[in-house]
Formats: structure tokens, sequence, C-alpha cells
């Protein structure tokens, strides 16, 4: 298998987007942007789609959308809004957008299919350079604004500061949210974000209770997930998005049956 350099490469770029999915997922978690995940994922696939139509990386192009997006939720969040039907509105912009951007770019309906889905087994040396450098950029935000992120994951009314620099922190997580959803859309799809960004970190829970605790086994969960599905896809030429929410989803529901035993 390793002897092919296109797993190689698909090793490499989800060992990368399972560890900064698992990371950025605790956090995700602990401050119950499930549903935001899961809107900033459709949003990622007009920024894809935009990318295809304008002729440049879908992956930028998902960076951009996400990273205004994150912008304009954050702001209307603080705003007195209902953060709920804000993120709605603007996830059914995104699909819609999406879909115009696909016509628009006369986009094949193997381009429809890799955004939605995933496309790491035909990923780049160019690409795992991209994705090496977001997430280098990820981690190092997140470790330099450890203590912040942690109090507003877990304690935001013990966070002393101001509530226009409490804003600020929410907005600055949403941006990092984005990129990290943009990151993972490359292994699992736009549709199938949340496996990665929240399942693991959800999974772990049963298992940690430590914030440290909760990243390495979140991290853990995640690739044992992502190494797996690649295995199997490899093995029986089926998409690997396909394994790794079945081992992802196999894992959780194994979490809830072991909270329920306890």
């Amino acid at each position: 298998m390793f002897s092919e350099p296109y797993m190689v490469h698909a090793f490499v770029a989800g060992t990368v987007i399972a560890i900064v999915s698992a990371l950025v997922g605790t956090f995700v978690v602990a401050r119950s942007y499930n549903f935001l995940t899961h809107s900033l994922s459709e949003i990622a696939f007009a920024g894809a789609a935009m990318g295809f139509w304008l002729g440049f990386a879908p992956l930028m192009g998902m960076i951009a959308l996400t990273a205004l997006s994150a912008l304009a939720i954050g702001s209307l969040e603080n705003a007195k809004v209902k953060s709920d039907n804000v993120t709605s509105a603007i996830s059914a912009l995104a699909i819609g957008l999406g879909i115009l951007f696909l016509a628009l770019g006369h986009s094949s309906s193997s381009s429809a299919t890799g955004i939605l889905f995933g496309s790491v087994l035909g990923i780049s040396l160019s690409d795992i350079y991209l994705l090496l450098g977001m997430a280098a950029l990820v981690m190092a935000l997140i470790l330099f604004f450890y203590r912040p992120l942690s109090l507003l994951a877990f304690d935001e009314e013990g966070l002393l500061m101001s509530r226009n620099k409490k804003g600020l922190l929410r907005i600055f997580f949403l941006l990092i949210m984005a990129l990290s959803v943009a990151i993972s859309s490359q292994l699992v799809g736009s549709l199938l974000v949340f496996v990665l960004v929240t399942l693991p970190a959800a999974s772990a829970r049963t298992f940690q209770k430590s914030f440290v605790g909760l990243i390495g086994m979140s991290m853990f969960f995640a690739l044992f997930g992502t190494w797996m599905g690649l295995s199997l896809a490899y093995l029986t030429n089926l998409p690997t998005s396909v394994f790794i929410a079945l081992i992802e989803v196999g894992i959780y529901l194994m979490s809830l049956l072991m909270q329920k035993m306890n």
C-alpha cells in the first residue's frame, strides 16, 4: 500500500487533518458549536464551488467563504440576534450559491462529488504543503491562546475580560473553526466535516474528564478512523469518507452505550 505515492500523500494529509480536526473539535464540543460546524461545512461547499468557477484552488475558496461567514456569524451573535437563526440563514444562502457556482463554472459531476465527499486519494504534494502550512497556523494559534480559549470553552464566566474582548475572542475562535472545517473538507468532504470535527471529541468525553485527556483521546479516535478508513478504501476501491464516517459513528455509539452502562 505504501509503495504507491498517492497513498503516502493520502496518509500524510489524513494524519494532519485528523490531528487538527480533533484538536479544534474538543473546543467545539465544549462550547456546543456542533450545529455551527455543520453549517460551516455547507459554506465550505460554496467556497470550493466558487474556486472551481473562478479557476483557483477550491481549498482557498473554502477558506475565504468560511472565514467571512464566521466573521458575520460572530458579529451578529454579539448583537443579541438568535445565533442559530443567523447560522441557518447563512448556510442556506451558501448552499444556493454553491449550486449556482457549479452551474456557472460548468463543473463536472466528479468535481461536485469531490467537494461533497472528499478526494484525499488524489491529493498532490503541493496540496500537502498548503495543508501543512494551514495546520501549523491553526495549532500555533491554539497553543498561543490556549488558556483564554479553554476558559471560553469551559468557564466563560471565569474569563476575566470585558464584554468586547470576550466577543473578539469568540470571533477569533470562529475563524479557527472556519480554517479547521476547510482543512477537514479535504479528507471527508464538506458534507461530512462534523464526522471528524465533532464525533471524536464527543466520544472522548466518555473516557476522559481532563481537558488535556479529552484532546489526546479525541486525536486517537480521529487518527484511528482516518487510518482505518484510508486502508479500507485502498483495499475495496470505495470512497474513504464512507469508512471514516462508519468508524467514527461506531465509536460514538459505543461511547454512548458505555455511558448508559456506568
